[in-house]
């Protein structure tokens, strides 16, 4: 996204109704929010659906994009939602039933990459549930790699109230990190 004059003009256009435009802006960010998507996502597959989820978002969506923040930002955040959103859907799908005993993780099996990834989102998701703004800025920040000043434009309050919200939500995720006995 090094010519921001092309990105914005794609976005104008698509936003007027151009569907070339639109193609092509879907294309042009795809790299984007895969790399976003796969951020939440341990599994190649995984974040490519969630990726099609957040381009189908943007598609249909874009007129709502007002102008407020960068236009990758709010790119990021879509992405971002679809990621998490997918992962959700994922383990709803995957269910097991209360009286699964889980065991410990056998090492020679478990990436600890995907490990700490799906531990995160967790812990992300515990977030969400008893301080929806806290995840909100800490999502778009500590995952999403959006300034400071991009979060404050896009949801609307000041750079300090963000900063806020950020230092809490990383203290309960730290919390819950490494709280050893946390199951699901």
């Amino acid at each position: 996204m090094d010519d921001s004059g092309t990105l914005d003009e794609l976005v104008a256009a698509a936003q007027r109704g151009d569907e070339s435009a639109r193609v092509d802006l879907l294309t042009l960010i795809r790299p984007a929010v895969l790399k976003r998507c796969a951020k939440v996502l341990p599994n190649a597959y995984d974040a490519e659906e969630a990726a099609q989820d957040a381009l189908l978002a943007i598609a249909t969506k874009l007129e709502s994009y007002d102008g407020r923040g960068a236009f990758m930002a709010w790119v990021g955040m879509v992405s971002l939602n679809a990621a998490r959103s997918t992962y959700r859907r994922l383990r709803q799908m995957s269910a097991l039933p209360e009286d699964f005993e889980l065991g410990a993780a056998d090492p020679r099996t478990t990436s600890v990459i995907a490990g700490t990834r799906i531990d995160l989102v967790e812990a992300i998701n515990a977030l969400e549930e008893r301080h929806p703004t806290w995840a909100q800025a800490f999502v778009a920040r500590d995952i999403g790699a959006l300034s400071y000043a991009e979060i404050a434009d896009l949801v609307g309050v000041p750079v300090g109230t963000i900063k806020d919200r950020i230092h809490q939500a990383r203290q309960f995720v730290r919390l819950r990190l490494q709280d050893s006995s946390f199951v699901g």
